[in-house]
């Protein structure tokens, strides 16, 4: 039985996808971010379909956890680190790469937590202005993570960028500068470039690359598609007309009866809503696909359903496809209409939404 709500996922677009990377960062080791349950696409799923990565990046220690249990023997850094003992040990127990970019965190190494070493990432923060050192702390801090024994050597940098997805801004490339300028002459591999700087910031490329949204097809910037930059979606999603119905001028449609019909048209009943991760700030207008054509989205996204004007005269009948996003939908214009981004709606899908992988031919 086909699902009433589901998202589709073509697990060869990673393999390209990850391919655009290696193209657009020539020599550079890949540490693929996978966290938020690969950005709403499965974490063990995306994590095998990535198996040529040369690590993994999570958020969490727990996500880190599940990786190891899963089999997979990559590197794995956890960029938000450790807060306590506690997690430092799991970290230790399980062979977990930590973020460190606060001071509280050399005090819990300081305090002699677990026997093992672990590898380390040093965060310097050069105007992201939310995890990491600030440029005049990096020595001090480098020299402390140096002598404590509870930390594999060479200490490895990174930082984050503010405004990548934003070409015009010149921040990047002053980030760019503060951070070559603050670690020179500390030994080290070095990591600072996102998807964003992967595609359009060539002087933020160095040892390592972190891409993340570009991975699932997805593009970085608000004014291009992932398709538009030669990557391929992975998720599209999908559903189904559960009723067509005839309307007439000046009804009105759904909650609060917000839209009202201007003249006679066929109205679609679509079995998706925000209960299973659809925007429901998407705006009257937003393109949903109906047999592969492009209509309205009309009245108010419910918890289940969404409505859509059919016209006049379409055959449309029940149990006939829909899509919400996908190839020929990208979801970066469905995140416009919504007034959000792709990620949220990519990580927003629900666990009602039965997740299918795309079969390919021989």
């Amino acid at each position: 039985m086909i699902p009433a709500a589901y998202a589709e996922l073509n697990l060869h677009a990673l393999q390209h996808n990850l391919d655009k990377v290696h193209n657009c960062a020539p020599g550079a080791k890949v540490m693929a971010v996978i966290k938020a349950n690969g950005y709403g696409h499965g974490l063990i799923r995306i994590a095998n379909a990535l198996k040529n990565a040369d690590a993994f990046a999570v958020a969490r220690v727990d996500e880190g956890i599940r990786l190891r249990k899963a089999g997979f023997s990559h590197r794995i850094a956890v960029l938000e680190g450790f807060t306590c003992a506690e997690e430092l040990q799991e970290m230790q127990h399980y062979q977990l790469d930590a973020v460190v970019h606060c001071l509280a965190q050399l005090d819990i190494f300081n305090a002699g937590a677990g026997q093992q070493a672990i590898a380390i990432w040093l965060k310097l923060d050069t105007g992201m202005n939310r995890l990491g050192f600030r440029a005049e702390e990096i020595h001090e801090v480098y020299q402390r993570l140096s002598d404590c024994p509870l930390i594999k050597q060479p200490i490895s940098l990174m930082t984050h960028f503010a405004n990548a997805d934003d070409i015009s801004d010149n921040k990047t490339l002053k980030q760019i500068s503060l951070f070559k300028q603050t670690v020179a002459g500390l030994s080290g591999e070095c990591s600072l470039a996102n998807s964003a700087a992967i595609l359009g910031w060539e002087t933020s490329l160095s040892d390592w690359v972190r891409p993340g949204i570009m991975l699932y097809g997805i593009s970085p910037f608000s004014d291009a598609t992932g398709q538009q930059l030669g990557l391929k979606p992975v998720m599209s999603l999908h559903s189904r007309l559960i009723a067509v119905k005839q309307i007439a001028a000046d009804d009105t449609v759904g909650y609060g009866g917000s839209w009202i019909c201007k003249k006679p048209t066929t109205l679609g009943v679509v079995a998706i809503g925000y209960g299973d991760g659809y925007p429901r700030y998407a705006k009257v207008g937003t393109p949903v696909l109906v047999n592969g054509i492009r209509v309205p989205l009309i009245g108010r996204v419910s918890m289940d359903m969404i409505t859509v004007d059919l016209g006049v005269h379409s055959a449309a009948k029940p149990g006939d496809p829909v899509t919400l996003w996908g190839e020929d939908l990208p979801v970066e214009e469905i995140a416009l209409w919504a007034d959000t981004i792709p990620y949220t709606l990519v990580c927003g899908v629900t666990q009602r939404v039965q997740l299918v992988e795309k079969q390919h031919d021989c």
